[in-house]
This record gives C-alpha cells, sequence and structure tokens, in this order.
C-alpha cells in the first residue's frame, strides 16, 4: 500500500524511511502534533504544508527514475516536487504491505483515481499524468502549494482577492513531455435504454451526445395505469342499524361500487306455516301478528277472509267497515315507520321523532278496542272480536284532522331537500319490466309507473265502496316510491273519514256460535252457548275440504294466504306469501354500481320486515 504512504525523495539521509516534519509551532517536543497522531495508526507521515523543509524546485534534475533504478543519495540532484500525498477515506483502513513485498510502479506511470469532485463536475478538465509529474498551477503560472487534503488532489492556497480559487492550469512540468490537458470522459454509470425502459412514465437519463442529463418536457404526463384489483367481499349486518332486522348481506365491492350483493336470510326463521299446522284456524290467527310485525291487523285480515271463502260465510257489514277502518289506521302506522326510518338511515333525524308521536296515538287506538298495542288479535273470521268502544271514532276524527298537517311537516324538511334528493333521486332505479318479473308488489311495483292496487283491481271487505286514487311514480327510483308513500298516506286519511261517516249499525261478527264464540251475557243464561264457548276454544271448528288462495293489498306490497283444508279443525297446509321476500330478491339488480352508501337507501325503501320474510 505505498501509494498511501508519503516518499520524499528529497531527504538529506540515507534510508528509505520517510522524513519527520518539525512540530508543529505551539506543540512542546516530544508531543505528536494532531494530524500526525491521526495518520500514525494507518503508519503514514503525511507533509504537512507550510513546512520549514526545503522544497524541490522543478526545473532541477533529470526525470525521476524508474522502478527497477537505484535509489537516489543526498548528493543527487531532486528530481522534482513529490506527489500529492492520496488520503484514504474513513471508511477505508489503509493496510501495509507485508514485509519484502514488492513496491508498485511510482505515481508517475500509474494512472490516479478520478477525485470526487471531479466526477461532479465533467465540466473541469483532469491532471494529466502521462509520462511526468504535474503540478497545478494559478491563472498567473504562480505553483500552488501542494497540500494533501482527503480526495488525493493537488491543491493550492487561496488565491488573490478577487480571483476565484478553482480556475486552475494544469500543465506539464517534464522536460520532453507533452503539456496538452489530456480530457478523459467523466466516469459516471450511464444506464442503457433498456434499463430505463422498465419503468413506467417519464424518466430522465443522460443523452449520449450531450452527456448532459436531459429533462422531460413540459407537457409530458403518465400514461393511465390499468392495473386490475381483487374486489373486496364483505359482510353487511346481521347487527346493523339499518339492515331493519336481522339482515346479513354479502357485498362484493369494487373500491366502493357495490359489484354483486347477495342476501342471506333465514335468520328469523320461526318455522311459522309449519306451527299452523299442527293448531286450530282459530289458534292460528295470533302467529299472523307476528309476521310482518308493523302491519299487524292487515295480516289477520288476509287470514280471516281466507277462512271465511272455505266456509262460505260473510261477516256483517259493520264488521267489514271496522276492518276497512283499521287496515288504514295500520298502513299509516307502516308508512310511518317506513318514511321516517328510511329518512333516519340516510341522516335526517327530526321526522322520526316528530311522526313518532303520532305513531303513538294510532297504538292508542288498537290498545282501546283490543286490549293490545301491537299484537291485537281483534280482526277473526266471522268478523271481529268486540265493538268499538263509545268515544272511539271522535278521537280518531280529530286525530285525522291534525294528522295531514304532520304530514305537510315532513314533506316540507324532505320532498325539496337538495340532501335528500341527491341521496334518492336515481338511486336504486328499477323499471317496469324488471319489476314484473322480480314479481314486485304494492309500492314497489307502483313506484315504477304500474297502477296495481288490489283494493281497486280485487276488492274485498267494503273498499269497493270508498273512493281513493292510486298514486304512481315515473322513474322507479327511491324518490318516487318516498312521494308514493307519502301520497297514501293522505288517501288513507280520506278513506278513514269515509268509514267513519258511513260506519252502519248491527252486528259485529256472524250469528253462528260454531264458527264466532258467543257473548258472555248468554253463557251465563245458556246452556248451549257454554257448550259451543268450551269447543270452540278446545277442539275448534272443521272447515270444509278445500282450498283457496287470498290476498290482501297490505302496506308493503301483496300479502297472499294459501290454505288448504282436509275436512278437520287444523288446517292441512299453510303458505304465506310475503311482498318482502320478493322484494329482498331483487336488491342485488337494484344496488349494482351503485356506491356502499346507497345500499342503505334502497333497503329502506324497500321497507323490509323479516318477520315475514324468514317465517
Amino acid at each position: 500500500m505505498d501509494r498511501w504512504r508519503g516518499i520524499d525523495r528529497c531527504r538529506s539521509g540515507t534510508g528509505n524511511g520517510p522524513v519527520q516534519s518539525p512540530p508543529v509551532s505551539g506543540a512542546s517536543p516530544g508531543t505528536a502534533s494532531p494530524t500526525e497522531s491521526r495518520w500514525s495508526r494507518y503508519g503514514l507521515t503525511p507533509v504537512l504544508p507550510g513546512s520549514s523543509r526545503p522544497r524541490c524546485r522543478p526545473e532541477a534534475g533529470p526525470a525521476p527514475p524508474g522502478p527497477g533504478a537505484a535509489p537516489l543519495s543526498a548528493s543527487s540532484p531532486c528530481p522534482g516536487p513529490a506527489p500529492p500525498v492520496p488520503v484514504p477515506p474513513r471508511y477505508h483502513r489503509a493496510r501495509l504491505g507485508a514485509p519484502g513485498s514488492p513496491r508498485r510502479p511510482p505515481p508517475g506511470t500509474v494512472p490516479v483515481p478520478v477525485p470526487v469532485r471531479a466526477r461532479l463536475s465533467p465540466a473541469r478538465p483532469p491532471p494529466s499524468w502521462s509520462g511526468g509529474r504535474g503540478v497545478m498551477t494559478s491563472r498567473g503560472g504562480r505553483a500552488a502549494g501542494s497540500r494533501s487534503d482527503r480526495t488525493g488532489r493537488a491543491g493550492g492556497e487561496r488565491g488573490e482577492p478577487g480571483r476565484s480559487p478553482r480556475r486552475r492550469q494544469w500543465r506539464s512540468v517534464t522536460p520532453g513531455m507533452d503539456a496538452g490537458p489530456a480530457r478523459t470522459r467523466c466516469r459516471q454509470w450511464q444506464p442503457d435504454i433498456e434499463w430505463a425502459q422498465q419503468f413506467a412514465g417519464a424518466i430522465m437519463f443522460p443523452s449520449k451526445a450531450t452527456e448532459k442529463w436531459v429533462p422531460p418536457p413540459w407537457n409530458d404526463k403518465d400514461p393511465v395505469a390499468h392495473k386490475k384489483v381483487a374486489s373486496l367481499t364483505i359482510n353487511f349486518g346481521p347487527q346493523h342499524p339499518a339492515a331493519h332486522g336481522v339482515l346479513r348481506l354479502v357485498l362484493e365491492l369494487s373500491g366502493e361500487t357495490v359489484k354483486r350483493c347477495d342476501p342471506h336470510v333465514g335468520l328469523l326463521h320461526r318455522g311459522t306455516e309449519k306451527l299452523i299446522e299442527y293448531k286450530t284456524y282459530l289458534q292460528a290467527l295470533p302467529y299472523f301478528d307476528r309476521l310482518d310485525y308493523v302491519s299487524m291487523m292487515c295480516n289477520e285480515q288476509a287470514y280471516s277472509l281466507a277462512v271465511e271463502k272455505l266456509l262460505n260465510i260473510r261477516p256483517p257489514p259493520r264488521a267489514q267497515w271496522i276492518r276497512v277502518l283499521f287496515a288504514e289506521i295500520t298502513r299509516l302506522l307502516n308508512h310511518i315507520m317506513a318514511v321516517t326510518t328510511h329518512a333516519l338511515d340516510i341522516g335526517a333525524m327530526t321526522p322520526f321523532f316528530w311522526m313518532f308521536e303520532e305513531r303513538e296515538k294510532m297504538f292508542e287506538f288498537y290498545e282501546r278496542v283490543s286490549g293490545a298495542r301491537m299484537h291485537a288479535a281483534y280482526v277473526r273470521p266471522g268478523g271481529v272480536h268486540q265493538d268499538l268502544p263509545l268515544g272511539l271514532m271522535d278521537d280518531i276524527y280529530e286525530f285525522v284532522k291534525n294528522f295531514s298537517i304532520r304530514i305537510d311537516e315532513v314533506e316540507e324538511m324532505l320532498t325539496n331537500n337538495r340532501i335528500w334528493k341527491n341521496r334518492t333521486v336515481d338511486i336504486g332505479v328499477i323499471t317496469a319490466e324488471e319489476a314484473l318479473n322480480y314479481g314486485f308488489s304494492g309500492v314497489m311495483l307502483r313506484g315504477s309507473g304500474i297502477q296495481w292496487d288490489l283494493r281497486k283491481t280485487q276488492p274485498y271487505d267494503v273498499y269497493d265502496q270508498v273512493e281513493f286514487d292510486v298514486p304512481i311514480g315515473s322513474r322507479g327510483d327511491c324518490y318516487d316510491r318516498y312521494l308514493c308513500r307519502v301520497e297514501e298516506m293522505r288517501q288513507s286519511l280520506r278513506i278513514i273519514l269515509q268509514c267513519l261517516n258511513k260506519m252502519p249499525p248491527g252486528e259485529i261478527k256472524v250469528d253462528d256460535a260454531k264458527v264466532s264464540p258467543p257473548k258472555r251475557a248468554e253463557m251465563k243464561t245458556s246452556m248451549e252457548s257454554l257448550i259451543h264457548h268450551f269447543k270452540l276454544y278446545t277442539e275448534g271448528y272443521q272447515v270444509p275440504p278445500g282450498a283457496t288462495y287470498t290476498a290482501i293489498e297490505a302496506p308493503k306490497g301483496e300479502f297472499g294466504v294459501y290454505l288448504v283444508s282436509d275436512g278437520s279443525s287444523r288446517p292441512y297446509r299453510c303458505k304465506i306469501k310475503a311482498p318482502g321476500f320478493a322484494h329482498l330478491a331483487g336488491l342485488d339488480r337494484m344496488s349494482q354500481g351503485h356506491m356502499l352508501a346507497d345500499v342503505v337507501a334502497i333497503i329502506g325503501t324497500q321497507d323490509i320486515v323479516f318477520g315475514e320474510v324468514d317465517r
């Protein structure tokens, strides 16, 4: 490692040992200077600039001897100044050669590594070591001090004021040698084009013509990256506040866009249809209250009409008007729940509290007529359980007069609201043809523009004696279905007023003790009435063999009951057609292409209750 060793050819003594530099001024004798102590661990003795030893002049003496020449003596002429002492970097520890190892040729015949600063600035020419030694002189020709720095470059002291110390000229000082500078190409890394093309977009690489960094053009744009991203599959529910029950959806998302919606039903399955087969016709009635637990009396009405068709009986007119009256009150209960919870899912909280106050008043009507707020079991085969209490019709009339104002307040808050329209317009669109193919009914069918209402097309009880309009939509989106429900509440108020005005006097159930229970007063005086009461609630009544399908216009759509009788007191088969089941089947089609947040709005507008869906 002789190239890291400062060999001074101008030594006054004999031998090959290095010449010791005088101590630094101010340092005590015998104490190594900081510079000397720093390089002593490498086995080196640097020559400090500004030392007092005699220097060699470049014009004295012939060229330095070659590698095999004899060593110089004290009387030999000085061959020239010593080359700069290259300093090893901090991370490189100089390793001394083994004893007796051959020395490397002098720096005059070995190419010196290009300094770091020269590689960073290719405009400055590197020094020429072709056949001799060179020194760097200033612009005026004055030789600079041969100072050793860490880059191994011969540098001088600062120049005169006003002159740049960087502007140096390199010339050969060896007689008979070429003094022209040898411009060498900077040894910088040049990436080839194949390596650079593996990166997408614009990349800067050096040009072979100019050897300069070519910036990308100002209007250069990265190409659009088309990358296949795997879709995300998540669970929606079953414990979700917007599920309206125990709904589980398996959603396949591409970002936040729904690609597939797979409803999983059955989490509320209770085997209702099978349980009905083991009960009498009268004992099976309370099961229908618990199907659509928001539209209780409408479910009872469908079952009672089916049994009456098998028995071939018809209830009295007063019983039919009472049924229609409470069927429309039930429709108001359902639509209040549907509209306000739909608004609550989207973010409108105020209508929910406003309308639930009115809903409590209608629950009081339920309680006054049947004794129960929800599961009334009031509408029975042959009529109704008991007559209206005194004062109930007057209270219903007062409620109807004020309820229309509450509907106006809800419409004022939602109908023209910008946020509400952004969340419902063109969301969950279903065409009329698709609605028919999926088996939609009720508001879901009328919202797509099909005017189909069983109260008009296939009237039951006394719906053929009342006047009302059937609202329909035009676009089939969530906003149209909302408008249909609001207008249906107004039409229900019209029907309720007509029922109050046209309510006839008379009996509330058929005069057949084997079908309807006798009155309490008759059981205390007549043994026959007591026996009929006992047999009715223990054995039930036998229904002639037959089958029937009876459907009504429930608040959610067409609610149908398929009833098969084998002549016994128990149904042979009872199949229930729930409108929400068909609506839930169309959720995949309605939610495709929409955002994840729109799925909540679509579920709310379908008005699904899982008591009837799972059964």
